[in-house]
């Protein structure tokens, strides 16, 4: 597939980054303005990974070198959180740097598949997408039933102009336990198919979409747009 055929169906938006809360769901875009992706609100639900019997936690960094010694478990959850979300403001304002350290740090206080998600959505703003990808196969490690890593691991992918190999992403995305945004990887499956010149099977998804999401405007558009090449 050429690169000039599926940028012909992708949606433009500004360059900076532009994020809004919408019906509990954060509406993603990449800051060059290509594929529309999802991810829930920052709600961080933590995990437990390893406790002692007095329920002490020993935090790590990513290459498994203890960072602080250790601290009670509520104590790891909420530092974790807190800088969480101050990675998330520095996102935000585009301050892209910074938020990947803050990021890092949650995860060395205690890991989550949110920061390992939004650590990925970050590097995809520098148009690091192998690194994306990494983190994000590190979020699914930690909670396989998360679906925004499946989601995005598709996205970044079909970035790189890796069409096929986004698909099975995707699908997973799409039966994630654990996913409030359904919509973005069934509308991701209708784009990918369009460019692909599958055009029933994108319709097929895009109805997929409005199935999660019924006022979802791309979704909508591209029905309309398909159904009426098809007739």
């Amino acid at each position: 597939m050429k690169a000039s055929l599926v940028s012909a169906i992708l949606i433009r938006t500004p360059a900076q980054f532009n994020a809004k809360a919408y019906s509990g769901k954060l509406m993603r875009r990449s800051r060059d303005g290509k594929w529309l992706s999802g991810v829930s609100l920052p709600t961080c639900r933590f995990r437990r990974t390893s406790t002692t019997r007095n329920r002490t936690m020993a935090c790590f960094s990513l290459d498994a070198s203890p960072i602080i010694g250790t601290m009670d478990e509520g104590s790891a959850r909420k530092r974790a959180q807190e800088l969480f979300q101050q990675a998330y403001q520095h996102q935000a304002k585009g301050e892209l740097d910074r938020a990947v350290a803050l990021y890092k740090e949650s995860i060395a206080v205690f890991p989550t598949a949110e920061a390992y998600t939004f650590l990925g959505w970050t590097y995809s703003f520098m148009d690091q997408y192998d690194e994306a990808i990494a983190e994000c196969l590190h979020a699914i490690e930690v909670d396989p039933d998360f679906g925004n890593p499946y989601n995005d691991i598709g996205s970044y992918l079909i970035q790189k102009g890796q069409l096929d190999e986004a698909i099975p992403w995707l699908e997973k995305a799409t039966r994630a336990r654990r996913y409030e945004a359904r919509a973005f990887p069934y509308a991701n499956l209708g784009r990918l198919y369009e460019a692909k010149r599958q055009y029933r099977q994108a319709l097929q998804n895009y109805k997929r979409a409005l199935g999660e999401q019924p006022d979802y405007a791309v979704a909508l558009q591209a029905v309309g747009r398909l159904q009426a090449m098809m007739n």
